[in-house]
């Protein structure tokens, strides 16, 4: 029953979708074939697919990859911040060579106003 109620809401479910990739986040795809995943982790990705058609997305892979390396708890979110801080870093040098800012592709689909409310 718990997975019912959590689904009957208008929430995203953790670990699973993600709005930029609905066909599966080719990050979480690139790590979890390597993994050894634990029965229950298995379990629960095979009954959310079954549920909701959702694939595991990042955050999954990273507990996932926690769990089997047998990692901090807090090693999701530090692997992601990484993960994060490179890829900045990588846009940032490719500014600076090329000369020219880099323009995201990327629209903001927020509430109207200013950022500071």
């Amino acid at each position: 029953p718990r997975p019912a109620r959590w689904l009957a809401h208008d929430r995203p479910l953790p670990g699973f979708g993600h709005q930029l990739y609905p066909e599966g986040d080719p990050r979480a795809e690139a790590l979890l074939p390597d993994l050894d995943i634990a029965d229950d982790l298995l379990h629960l990705r095979d009954a959310v697919l079954a549920a909701t058609g959702m694939r595991p997305n990042v955050d999954f892979a990273l507990a996932a990859l926690t769990r089997s390396l047998n990692l901090p708890a807090d090693a999701p979110f530090r692997l992601f911040a990484l993960g994060r801080s490179i890829g900045w870093t990588a846009h940032a040098i490719e500014q600076v060579t090329s000369n020219r800012p880099i323009r995201p592709r990327a629209r903001y689909d927020g509430p109207a106003g200013t950022p500071d409310g």
